[in-house]
């Protein structure tokens, strides 16, 4: 038998050992406004840009909020966003009332958003982290955020098998193309603004991991500004004769009537091949799944042969 101390000490030291774990399991990481710490795993998150909001549902989390709910299905799409999810505002001004409102555990935001860091902290941690800013490497940058993102909401095997899912399909649709030699021209990808300009994506932007992966050349060697394209009048393309031309939609409404009866576009050598190609939308400003998505595009594009029609 024990005595009422020796029983006073055991039960303190078994408390004291089923507190460890709850102690011990705090952990930090590094971002670019500080240091984020939290105690527990998140259950309540909300994103404040289409990276973030892409990475979560990847790993199997449904954001609380996001910001620009709709432009998100319109734009991004895959991932597709659940509905029931709340909007915040904008991306580039989220509303902090609704956020607040929704009560999170924590939020996911990137350097635009830093002169509002440390009114979002007062409501949740939070992450900051960007995905586009000069000097960085998107896809690179995008795998780091899904990792972390996974270590902090114990999906650390999910991030795993997304990335290891994405480099299984970049080298499947590689061989596709490899074997029906369509690897052998550059591409330029590129999105219509107007009927005379295109956004005209670089080699520093997120698009050229995909090219890369599928063994094909991008045709425009500029670089491009730090989200990774620049913008070109119809004209600039025109030294890239062996180059096939990829359209990224939306276009505009009519723009192929007025294309037909453009000087600058009909006698573009890929149009006069009838090498243009026109395939669903890619948001080139996401995390990684944008890549998976292009490559996939890209490979049944090509291998469904070009016209010199822009719809």
């Amino acid at each position: 038998m024990f005595t009422r101390s020796e029983r006073f000490w055991r039960y303190s030291a078994a408390l004291l050992l089923s507190l460890v774990p709850v102690l011990t399991s705090a952990a930090s990481w590094q971002h670019e406004q500080g240091t984020l710490t939290l105690d527990k795993t998140p259950e309540r998150v909300i994103a404040l840009n289409w990276a973030a909001t892409e990475a979560l549902l990847l790993l199997g989390v449904t954001p609380i909020g996001v910001a620009d709910r709709d432009g998100y299905n319109a734009w991004v799409r895959e991932p597709e966003l659940p509905e029931g999810v709340a909007n915040v505002g904008t991306r580039v001004a989220p509303s902090l009332e609704a956020i607040a409102e929704l009560k999170p555990d924590l939020i996911v935001t990137s350097s635009e958003m830093a002169p509002a860091a440390n009114l979002l902290e007062r409501i949740a941690p939070t992450y900051v982290v960007s995905v586009y800013k000069q000097g960085s490497r998107p896809f690179e940058k995008a795998s780091s955020m899904l990792t972390t993102l996974g270590a902090m909401l114990n999906r650390e095997e999910r991030a795993k098998s997304v990335l290891n899912d994405i480099d299984q399909t970049l080298q499947a649709q590689r061989h596709r193309l490899e074997n029906s030699g369509l690897t052998d021209r550059p591409v330029a990808l590129v999105n219509f603004l107007d009927d005379r300009h295109v956004r005209v994506y670089a080699p520093n932007g997120l698009f050229q991991r995909a090219l890369n992966a599928l063994g094909l050349e991008n045709a425009w060697p500029h670089s491009g500004n730090y989200w990774g394209f620049s913008v070109v009048g119809l004209e600039a393309l025109a030294p890239y004769q062996d180059s096939r031309i990829v359209v990224i939609s939306p276009t505009l409404p009519g723009l192929s009537d007025t294309l037909a009866n453009s000087p600058f576009w009909t006698y573009l050598p890929p149009v006069q091949r009838d090498q243009v190609y026109q395939i669903d939308p890619v948001w080139p400003f996401g995390g990684v799944f944008p890549v998976k998505r292009l490559a996939t595009l890209l490979a049944d594009g090509l291998l469904a042969g070009g016209s010199d029609n822009v719809r």
